[in-house]
């Protein structure tokens, strides 16, 4: 297991990742989760060529973006200090469990929290907005600035402006970052369970003095943690999928307990495993001893908070 943090990565990708949005210290799964084919980047090892920018950005939904959020998006898009395409991600996944988590991140964060294998706080500030603080010297706010949804898929555009302070840069950094993340049902599994693919295109924009360091220090780690943050965020989604479709009661447990997320949400959460389950298995009795593994199921892929500490000080 490692421990991926990169400051001003951070910032950006976690956005996307639930937030996501887009998570610096949710850390890496065993080899034995990460070897499952539970998630899988098709082959596809990211990019940062002209023509990938070029498609990103004419896949930027400007058109059908309110005036203020659409210049906020025009100025990111001309001032990038490093643009990458990640590797597309297709991981089996419910797909209202995929829509909750990428419109209440605070929800996936909070279980994170919960099972003890992050530092990462996101609360809300606002409607479509949330502060955000990794543990390890990442500070940040983050905006929806749209989001639209088409058949089996849909799209959001995030933005973040945050500060990193810490071992990777001698001087702290300030930037913002401008995510594109687009979301589809796959081709189910061999077994029949629902998969979903995430693409995720991010524009990253640092002060001053920071844009020397990115380019000339940064830009490789960046590039590296990134992709791995996002894929083991599918990965985890992968997981508690597979949990509400076998442990729905377990995961209703898990969601009485997240008090930093609207009891409506919890509500919600628990909804969604309730209809995975009856989808996959509709002759299910159900099993309320069930619950007490349901955190050990989860949270044993992951490091401890407490090790990932030690593993960011060495």
């Amino acid at each position: 297991m490692r421990a991926w943090n990169c400051g001003m990565a951070t910032v950006g990708i976690l956005a996307a990742v639930w937030a996501a949005s887009i998570v610096s210290d949710v850390g890496a799964a065993e080899t034995a989760a990460s070897g499952s084919g539970r998630a899988s980047t098709t082959g596809d090892s990211g990019s940062s060529s002209r023509e990938s920018r070029r498609r990103a950005i004419e896949a930027m939904p400007l058109e059908r973006m309110p005036q203020l959020q659409r210049k906020t998006v025009e100025k990111c898009l001309q001032s990038t200090t490093l643009y990458r395409k990640l590797p597309i991600e297709t991981f089996a996944c419910d797909s209202d469990l995929l829509r909750f988590s990428l419109e209440k991140p605070e929800a996936i964060v909070d279980i994170w929290r919960v099972l003890g294998i992050s530092r990462l706080a996101l609360d809300p500030a606002g409607p479509n907005q949330w502060r955000l603080s990794d543990g390890y010297g990442t500070v940040g706010v983050l905006r929806l600035l749209h989001r639209e949804q088409h058949g089996s898929g849909g799209a959001m555009v995030l933005y973040g402006r945050g500060a990193y302070s810490g071992s990777l840069s001698p001087k702290a950094l300030t930037g913002t970052c401008l995510l594109l993340v687009q979301y589809r049902a796959a081709s189910p599994s061999v077994d029949g369970k629902p998969r979903q693919s995430v693409q995720i295109d991010a524009f990253l924009d640092t002060d001053g003095v920071g844009l020397e360091i990115v380019a000339r220090t940064l830009q490789p780690i960046i590039v590296r943690s990134a992709a791995s943050n996002l894929h083991e965020i599918c990965l985890f989604m992968s997981s508690l999928s597979q949990s509400a479709q076998n442990n729905p009661e377990g995961v209703g447990h898990l969601a009485d307990r997240l008090t930093r997320t609207d009891p409506k949400d919890r509500q919600s959460l628990a909804e969604i495993a309730r209809a995975a389950a009856a989808a996959i298995h509709p002759q299910r009795e159900p099993d309320p001893s069930a619950a007490a593994r349901l955190q050990a199921d989860l949270a044993a892929r992951w490091l401890p908070a407490e090790e990932l500490d030690h593993l960011h000080r060495q």
